[in-house]
Parts: structure tokens; C-alpha cells; sequence
């Protein structure tokens, strides 16, 4: 079954849309730089078993968590770190505000 559920008090104005899995430690690295840099973002939680994960295959071509959709730069990107150097690029001041989770990577 597919979770959907709104995370910030814009969501349905929001440009961003985080496809995460509960409890999934490299989702919560991508929320907590969503959240620190104060973005609007809808949070589309998915399936436990990747088999199951087919709206994140339909929108990214992969089943792994987390996904990004960044509607105001048309950008769509999987895997934490990739998605920790984008958000930090883009919204951030550039200069590696969460170097741990940048270092990090992975997905689940």
C-alpha cells in the first residue's frame, strides 16, 4: 500500500516532493537538510519492499529511496549524498553544511 502524508504547512504549493521510507536513516539525513534549510517540501512515503516501489520507478527509473523532485530547477535525483550536494548547492551556502551526510551516501 502507498503512504502519502504531508509534511510541511505548504505542501500542496510545494515545489518538492521527497519519496522516503519510514525509518530509513538516509531519508531523515534528506529531511533534516529539507527542514534546515526551511523548504516547503510533500513527503510521499513508499513501500517497504522494493518490488512495491513502483511510483518511485515510474518517477525516477529506480526503486531506492531517497527521491527528490525539485519542480523549480526540473530536477530529479536519487541517492543521499547526490541529494545532500544538490539541496546544499542549491538552496544551501555551498560550503558543506552537513559534510557527514554528504560523506555518507547510500540509499535504501
Amino acid at each position: 500500500m502507498f503512504h502519502e502524508r504531508i509534511t510541511m504547512s505548504h505542501a500542496t504549493d510545494s515545489p518538492i516532493t521527497f519519496y522516503r521510507l519510514h525509518g530509513c536513516p538516509y531519508c531523515e539525513r534528506v529531511a533534516r537538510l529539507l527542514d534546515e534549510f526551511d523548504l516547503d517540501y510533500h513527503s510521499r512515503f513508499v513501500e517497504p519492499l522494493h518490488s512495491k516501489r513502483d511510483v518511485v520507478k515510474r518517477v525516477a527509473g529506480v526503486r531506492s529511496v531517497p527521491v527528490i523532485v525539485d519542480e523549480t530547477t526540473g530536477v530529479t535525483m536519487a541517492e543521499s549524498a547526490n541529494i545532500v550536494d544538490y539541496l546544499e548547492s542549491t538552496y544551501g551556502d555551498g560550503a558543506g553544511t552537513d559534510a557527514s551526510a554528504a560523506t555518507a551516501g547510500g540509499a535504501d
